[in-house]
């Protein structure tokens, strides 16, 4: 049966498929409706984890007992599995294992453009790279035919282009894989010292055999045309290539590493001029030129950002450009939901002039004017380390101005050993939980806290005040953050303190909780002092006779009425 299917949605049903029993991942934008299209599989148990590092284990682990397994995370997500990736890779497979990493050249929903590839060489494992829907789900069975005749996990690179952009597929039916048999191998899996070093040896071995066997891979293939240009390029250059310099000749690489050596040496020598064209780093450019090939790469290209046709064919200065629209129109910002419960957090924040230790997630967007209240974003649970680090560096007066903030879902991926490492060390900083009951930033998947799994069932709930207080923090509140006096009391007193102190902003995130739809903000009393424009709300317009709230936008929290010292908004019902 053929279907138009979102990149991500082949993913899964390639997973399906290829007989697949066991996902586990953490979503992270680019890659999180892979999981997601997979959980409505009735054959595959499909988790979310905690963390990149347990979804990535907990695959091994299935793996490793007999069942074909799937981990999928973003670019960054791969950082934080690193460690089991590495020596996953020592251990080899029982059953298939498959890991899917999606980059984000452009940084549209991340922190970097780093390139995945790099993990890929460092950790002997091999990667493939699908050009569009049809071979993400191609892509997915094949690597799993391929993870168990070279006994190797196998890593398919995705980017945000492919995830979310659609492709006719040919769905085909399940193949029903039995369970390996499992068998105790303690030198291919124990990786001591001893074990580790012949291990390596086993996978210098298997990865130069890839590299031999993959210039005969189908999904490696030369397309012949004019020869005075070829071009070597792989994933969704591919489909920009064969739109920008339709006459030239060109190596399809769906291999991405380990390379196929003879076969580009046998296209090299049958072009005149050859380029490579790869997004992100010049990874294949510089092992081409390492085989003492001459091409062009990185020279008219860049390592920035995502490619398209329009960038190709000024490039190669073929065919007309296409209108793209003009650049004077202004960029649309980021902005957080009508109804925000971070809003009145982060109005305190910003009245208050707190330094903030900001994480990732929705509540990033506080960074944003006009709240401009989050002072630094580096990564998942980063924002309770740095705290720490900033009170060790300029002291304990300095943390009575210093907040860190993390969400819900962030606090219980890697935000708990931050807080264990500021109890351990004496930190007096203050912490604040933005606990909105779901991930909202990949698109409201569940988490430990939320009470539902991967599939919408019923599962047990952490209990936030009760982590917190286990981990060792004496001092707990919670707060509504629609209560804005309460919320800044809340602040206020807890920084004061010399010692340590979580606060819990609790609401339901604005996309899931619908019980405040009743009723919305009227400013027919308007004075135009401006104060509700502070909020940043994206409902409230500000014109000459006053603000205006659009009923349509406006959520009915509370907030524009509360911080109006003329008290000329009310509430009005619907």
């Amino acid at each position: 049966m053929k279907k138009i299917m979102l990149g991500n949605e082949a993913f899964a049903q390639g997973a399906y498929e290829a007989g697949v029993g066991f996902i586990s991942s953490y979503p992270g934008t680019p890659s999180t409706e892979i999981s997601e299209y997979a959980a409505g599989f009735d054959e595959i148990d499909v988790q979310w984890a905690p963390n990149e590092k347990v979804a990535l284990e907990s695959a091994v682990g299935a793996s490793v007992a007999g069942m074909r397994s799937m981990s999928c995370m973003k670019h960054v997500g791969l950082n934080v599995a690193a460690d089991p990736l590495f020596t996953s890779s020592y251990i080899g497979v029982n059953a298939g294992l498959v890991v899917i990493v999606a980059d984000d050249p452009g940084c549209y929903s991340s922190q970097n453009e780093q390139d995945s590839r790099y993990y890929a060489m460092a950790a002997g494992i091999p990667m493939l790279e699908p050009s569009d829907s049809t071979e993400a789900r191609d892509f997915v069975i094949r690597a799993f035919e391929l993870s168990e005749k070279y006994d190797t996990p196998v890593i398919i690179r995705s980017n945000t282009r492919l995830g979310h952009s659609r492709g006719l597929v040919e769905a085909g039916t399940r193949k029903e894989v039995p369970l390996f048999e499992y068998k105790k191998e303690m030198a291919k899996r124990v990786m001591m010292p001893a074990m580790a070093v012949n291990a390596h040896k086993v996978l210098e071995k298997r990865i130069n055999t890839i590299k031999e066997d993959s210039s005969s891979f189908d999904i490696n293939r030369i397309e012949y045309a004019d020869r005075k240009i070829g071009i070597i390029t792989s994933g969704v250059a591919y489909q920009y290539v064969k739109e920008a310099v339709p006459d030239a000749s060109v190596l399809k690489l769906g291999m991405v590493y380990p390379l196929p050596e003879k076969l580009i040496r046998e296209f090299a020598s049958s072009v005149e001029k050859l380029y490579i064209v790869e997004e992100l780093e010049p990874i294949i450019e510089n092992a081409v030129k390492a085989m003492g090939i001459g091409a062009v790469g990185k020279e008219i290209l860049t390592i920035q950002g995502e490619y398209s046709t329009n960038l190709l064919k000024k490039a190669f200065g073929t065919g007309k450009v296409e209108f793209t629209g003009s650049g004077d129109i202004p960029q649309r910002p980021p902005i957080m939901c009508p109804g925000c419960p971070h809003r009145g957090v982060y109005y305190v924040l910003s009245k208050n002039r707190y330094t903030v230790t900001g994480d990732i997630g929705c509540y990033t967007l506080g960074a944003l004017a006009p709240l401009s209240s989050v002072d630094t974003c580096l990564c998942m649970g980063a924002s309770i380390s740095m705290a720490g680090g900033m009170e060790k560096a300029r002291g304990k007066e300095f943390a009575r101005k210093l907040v860190a903030v993390i969400g819900d879902s962030t606090f219980l991926h890697s935000g708990m050993t931050g807080l264990l490492n500021l109890v351990y060390n004496g930190s007096t900083a203050t912490v604040m939980i933005l606990d909105n009951s779901t991930t909202g930033m990949t698109g409201h998947q569940d988490n430990p806290a939320t009470g539902k799994d991967a599939k919408g069932n019923p599962a047990p709930a952490v209990d936030l005040e009760t982590l917190v207080r286990a981990i060792g923090v004496k001092r707990v509140r919670t707060v509504d953050p629609f209560d804005l006096e309460g919320m800044e009391k809340a602040v206020k007193e807890e920084t004061a303190k010399e010692e340590l102190s979580v606060i819990i902003s609790r609401h339901p995130c604005a996309l899931i909780d619908r019980t405040r739809k009743n009723k919305y903000a009227s400013s027919e009393k308007c004075r135009n002092c401006g104060m509700c424009m502070k909020l940043g709300c994206p409902a409230i317009t500000r014109t000459e006779k006053g603000v205006v709230i659009d009923q349509s936008m406006c959520q009915g929290c509370g907030l524009c009425s509360k911080v109006c010292p003329f008290g000329a908004i009310g509430e009005v019902e619907r």
